[in-house]
């Protein structure tokens, strides 16, 4: 394996300020075999994911960064005074879901599919950035149209969209926890 690549690439993954993805290493590093680069990444993540690391490599929003370990949280939150990341209302993540697996869409069309004006959740999204604006649709009045942003992906610890759950395994899943319940 070539530990200079490796190196490259460990520091590479720590200097990004978002998740490093495979074309923006290969626009760094030239003409790199794809199988290489892969190998080497493999073995960085193998390395940082043994017990005597207090961080690890993980794949999110489509790259790969940096993450502490989730048994070091209490000693993070101690050294940073961290409080409980601010959890969403149950109206933001309801609208938050919606624009996720209905999008693109509209404010009114989120807010016809709640039975509720949606104004201020979107707003919200949008102030934590969990959202984008991406265009104004063809229709009456040029209503904004949203979509989940890369932010989105990073907060709910997603690769892609495509790691959403399918309705089929939420409704197995409430199934589920219906029959627990009874």
């Amino acid at each position: 394996m070539n530990d200079q690549l490796k190196a490259i690439l460990e520091v590479l993954i720590f200097l990004s300020q978002e998740p490093l993805t495979v074309d923006k290493m290969r626009e760094v590093l030239g003409e790199i075999p794809e199988d290489e680069l892969q190998a080497v990444l493999q073995a960085l993540m193998a390395e940082f994911s043994r017990e005597e690391h207090g961080i690890q490599i993980v794949r999110s929003a489509g790259g790969y960064l940096f993450t502490t370990k989730p048994e070091h949280d209490q000693w993070i939150k101690r050294l940073l005074q961290i409080e409980k990341k601010a959890r969403l209302s149950v109206a933001g993540l309801e609208t938050l879901s919606i624009i996720a697996y209905h999008q693109p869409v509209t404010q009114a069309e989120v807010s016809a599919i709640r039975s509720v004006d949606s104004t201020y959740s979107i707003k919200s999204l949008l102030q934590k950035k969990l959202i984008k604006i991406v265009g104004r649709k063809k229709a009456p009045g040029n209503p904004l149209v949203y979509r989940t942003s890369e932010k989105f992906l990073e907060y709910f610890g997603l690769n892609s969209l495509d790691d959403l759950p399918r309705e089929e395994e939420i409704a197995k899943i409430l199934e589920e926890e219906k029959q627990t319940i009874s």
